[in-house]
């Protein structure tokens, strides 16, 4: 099992850790107990993880079922100003890390670029992007901040959960992928879609890692893939709130909204495999060297 990285302490691990300890104390008395205990852990370490994600979600649903049609400041604006208070905030609180911040950052530069490309694709649209002052080329601003909640969640559930990892693959050759992930995202429109080429090239690089990851006190193993799959299923499920929301809608949502067909999963997928990547590759740059 490899050593894990340096996880950049912040303020709200002490709040946490306190919080565990208390109600560790209140509930194991046995395995079956402990049992018990992780997994309500497990289920509050994923939810802390996620904060910032699952505060943008709150952002646009609020702002869908009670933003009056006449204010002043058009919907989106407020958005993107609330998702930037957010981000201040985290940071401002000692949520996040600044190595967290950094993958944060590119990830929100990296989604902004695809979202302008995408959206002059025709793959989606902003219906109410038309009163935004705050976008570029179309695209509101808050988008890359939900591209920003991938990354922010990838880099916390990291630090939260003290990953170490049993046959993790060269980083060079996971950078590779997710080169390739990301440049299919715009060639596909011209040329061959390599998606299922990736998914199968995934499935070589991470199938036989394994990732310990620390509920309480001991590491637990969880297949790496069968773990990437469940974060890409979050995010489509997260996707379905945010077109219910129309803070973007497919064109097959425009007259009424309807789910996102599962098959996006996949699309989230290979996205979410980037932002592991960045992660990765700072944790492994901030690591100590001998």
């Amino acid at each position: 099992m490899t050593a894990s990285q340096p996880q950049g302490r912040v303020l709200a691990d002490s709040g946490l850790e306190a919080f565990s300890a208390s109600l560790r104390a209140a509930m194991v008395r046995g395995p079956v107990s402990l049992a018990l205990f992780e997994a309500i852990l497990f289920a509050v370490k994923q939810v802390w993880a996620a904060l910032f994600g699952i505060a943008m979600l709150v952002l646009l649903l609020v702002s869908f079922l009670f933003w009056p049609d006449d204010a002043a400041l058009a919907r989106y604006d407020a958005i993107t100003i609330g998702a930037v208070l957010l981000q201040l905030a985290m940071i401002s609180f000692r949520l996040e890390s600044w190595a967290e911040v950094r993958v944060i950052c590119v990830f929100h530069a990296v989604g902004t670029l695809m979202e302008i490309f995408k959206v002059h694709a025709g793959s989606w649209i902003y219906p109410e992007s038309a009163d935004a002052m705050l976008a570029v080329f179309g695209v509101p601003l808050f988008s890359g901040f939900m591209y920003a909640s991938v990354g922010s969640y990838i880099a916390r559930v990291w630090r939260l959960f003290d990953f170490r990892f049993d046959r993790f693959a060269p980083l060079w050759l996971q950078a590779l992928l997710a080169v390739a992930a990301y440049i299919n995202f715009f060639s596909h429109h011209y040329t061959v879609d390599i998606r299922y080429a990736l998914f199968a090239l995934s499935a070589l690089i991470y199938g036989p890692c394994v990732i310990w990851l620390r509920p309480d006190r001991k590491h637990r193993p969880l297949p790496l893939l069968l773990g990437l799959i469940f974060v890409a299923f979050l995010i489509w499920c997260a996707e379905n709130l945010g077109t219910y929301a129309r803070a973007w809608t497919y064109p097959a949502q425009d007259l009424a909204w309807s789910p996102v067909p599962l098959t996006k999963m996949g699309s989230w997928y290979l996205l979410m495999l980037i932002s592991f990547v960045l992660a990765a590759t700072v944790r492994e740059r901030d690591a100590p060297r001998a």
